[in-house]
């Protein structure tokens, strides 16, 4: 039985206070410290982190959760829905994207993880113009299509792929990559299977970096003669990785592997955010340990270039970091392609539908183009919250009986009467000065997750997707 919901304390992540005291100054050198290397402020930017800064603060407003046994109550406040930033929202997502796409697009074929990624020469064009990470997903997706069709001899198969597009490194670097979770073989319309023998990536790559240098050379962005360098490299920094092949019975191995696809682009886990002293700069213990003032150290995995598992960053460096890596609006970084393509869905589904027609089903029809559902949880938001923390957010903490929501308060002067009769007004207790609420039409209880799936868009790596 899952345990009663606790709220979560947004102002004590480590990531909410660095923000709350340092990103109006990191507004405020941007174009004199970071405009040259990440380009000019993208207005995404203060948007995501405003929205960010009120994620779960009772005072944007609340929903009033009831318990008719015995009447107790507890507030559960708005969220900021953010995608590919707020760690708590993101996470959402990636429950649910892990466990749609094990149980509604991938079909029960062995699937392989797959990652795409080119040389730190070229990572500066995708940096300053994002709109060429669509192409580079484009030519990668059509790379495996041709690779996939030529080794199986299936001029018409259909590939299933589900690729995201990453702009992160290990250290919160740009480092433009793709992840895909491939299934291993090539589909045809009569719905058959055809499992890829086993075969080397050595085509795949070539073909890859052949297709991305002859891109950048038509886009006029890489000069010939650089890429003539590029094209005789041994080494070119071009690399295809393939995981083991994961079995269709694998159903948890494929769910991680789709998760692991979708994760944030850092994690809290990592992040230690130190409060500035009257001395700045860093200590290193004897231990090997290191204490820093007014800095964030970022942990990681051992890196054998700097050889240590940390790096230091100050507090608005670390904000440019992380920041950069947030989408523009309505950029899709979740790519459903081939025999998982929305397209295709939909086909299979309509052929599904005139088959029943033909065997004499009768289908009824119900106009509902005029429904305007009410924005409030549904059972998948209560069960998404009970996989995503193991707590029940309507089960009441007192006596265990199920509780219901009653109310939704967005008015501010409601709020604050609420929140001062509770002793939960905490108005001007940031370090900065209030900034104006960002303009929100509509107001999601947090937890929750409604966005649709699959039209847009837990670390570490598991060890099978490396065999």
């Amino acid at each position: 039985v899952a345990q009663a919901y606790r709220a979560r304390k947004p102002k004590a992540s480590p990531l909410w206070q660095c923000l709350a005291r340092h990103f109006d100054a990191f507004l405020e050198v941007y174009e004199e410290r970071y405009q040259t290397r990440y380009g000019f402020l993208r207005p995404i930017i203060p948007e995501v982190v405003n929205k960010f800064l009120d994620c779960g603060d009772f005072e944007r407003g609340f929903a009033r959760i009831r318990c008719d046994h015995c009447k107790h109550e507890y507030l559960l406040a708005f969220s900021c829905k953010g995608r590919w930033f707020c760690p708590s929202c993101h996470q959402k997502k990636v429950q649910l994207f892990g466990a749609l796409v094990t149980e509604t697009i991938l079909f029960p074929v062995s699937h392989r993880h797959l990652t795409f990624t080119i040389p730190k020469m070229l990572r500066p064009y995708f940096r300053f113009d994002r709109d060429l990470l669509k192409d580079l997903c484009r030519i990668a997706q059509q790379c495996l299509r041709e690779f996939l069709r030529t080794t199986l001899d299936l001029p018409d198969g259909l590939p299933g792929i589900v690729m995201a597009i990453h702009t992160f490194g290990e250290y919160l670097d740009f480092h433009p990559h793709l992840h895909a979770l491939v299934a291993d073989g090539l589909f045809v319309r009569s719905r058959l299977f055809y499992v890829l023998p086993d075969a080397g990536l050595k085509p795949l790559e070539e073909l890859f970096r052949a297709r991305v240098i002859t891109f950048l050379v038509d886009k006029g962005l890489l000069p010939p003669a650089r890429a003539n360098m590029l094209r005789g490299w041994v080494h070119s920094g071009f690399n295809v990785h393939r995981s083991r092949r994961v079995l269709a019975r694998e159903r948890e191995d494929l769910q991680r592997l789709a998760q692991y696809i979708m994760r944030n682009p850092f994690s809290l886990e990592k992040m230690q955010f130190n409060k500035p002293d009257k001395e700045e700069g860093f200590r290193l213990r004897a231990d090997g340990d290191v204490q820093a003032d007014g800095c964030v150290i970022y942990r990681s995995g051992m890196n054998p270039k700097i050889h240590r598992n940390f790096e230091i960053f100050t507090p608005c460096d670390f904000i440019a970091a992380i920041t950069q890596h947030i989408p523009d609006k309505s950029f899709q970084l979740v790519r459903y392609i081939g025999w998982y393509s929305n397209k295709m869905r939909g086909q299979r589904q309509k052929r599904t539908a005139e088959e029943a027609l033909a065997v004499g089903k009768a289908v009824e029809v119900i106009d509902v183009s005029e429904h305007q559902p009410l924005r409030i949880p549904s059972a998948k938001w209560r069960e998404l919250i009970k996989r995503v923390w193991e707590s029940d957010p309507l089960v009441c903490p007192r006596c265990a009986h199920p509780m219901r929501i009653v109310s939704l308060i967005d008015d501010p002067e409601v709020i604050e009467r609420i929140l001062r009769h509770l002793s939960l007004w905490e108005q001007g207790v940031r370090v900065l000065p209030a900034r104006a609420p960002p303009e929100i039409v509509d107001r999601v209880i947090e937890p929750c997750f409604d966005d649709p799936f699959p039209y847009y868009d837990t670390e570490p790596v598991m060890a099978y997707a490396n065999g």
